[in-house]
């Protein structure tokens, strides 16, 4: 009895420590990215360059994904605001699939967007490396990060930590149930590793 009670309690106190490092973690990306994310157009300061973070312009079902179109409705919308000027489209492009080039597709033909101010960022192959790419290669600090809420405080956070004078503008989320809180979820724990990486000085793959 004495043993099995020692592991019950072996295993609640490392529950709390869990739930305690995820609560903490997330209040440091809540913290940093205080007051920098908007979503309202009129709100938002003006910024050179818009970085829209990628994602699979087509669903399993093969109908549109509405996070997809979103963000590139919210990267027009700074755009026709005279809110930047240039627009970097970052996602993944390997064989037989082209995030950034559907992007600029979809920017150009739906949004009425001109298609020289649009520059395909093919090896943002996640979040990090799209933010990293747009400092490093693309030479661009002062930018607006485009993605839905949940993603943008994380994208944020590593912007911040990499001293890019950046902000985020909220694409309209996705109100089926069933996808809002799946996504709200991983982000939780996707906040997690990110600091987690950060303090240990990794660059997340």
């Amino acid at each position: 009895m004495r043993i099995i009670k020692n592991i019950f309690n072996l295993g609640f106190i490392s529950a709390e420590i869990g739930i305690l490092l995820i609560c903490l973690c997330n209040a440091w990306v809540f913290g940093l990215t205080n007051g920098r994310t908007y979503t309202k157009i009129s709100k938002i300061p003006p910024r050179e360059v818009a970085l829209v973070l990628g994602t699979s312009p087509k669903m399993r079902s093969g109908k549109s994904n509405p996070y997809f179109t979103k963000r590139m409705d919210a990267a027009a919308l700074l755009y026709h605001h005279g809110k930047i000027q240039k627009i970097i489209v970052s996602g993944e492009k390997s064989r037989g699939y082209n995030e950034p080039a559907a992007m600029k597709n979809y920017l150009m033909n739906q949004e009425g967007v001109p298609g020289d101010i649009i520059i395909e960022d093919p090896k943002g192959f996640n979040t990090y490396k799209s933010i990293l790419r747009c400092k490093d290669v693309y030479k661009k600090k002062d930018v607006i990060i485009v993605s839905q809420g949940f993603h943008n405080l994380r994208a944020l956070f590593f912007a911040r930590n990499n001293t890019m004078n950046a902000l985020g503008f909220d694409a309209q989320d996705v109100s089926k149930p069933e996808s809002y809180y799946r996504n709200q979820f991983r982000e939780i724990l996707a906040r997690v590793i990110a600091v987690v990486y950060f303090i240990l000085g990794i660059s997340p793959d």
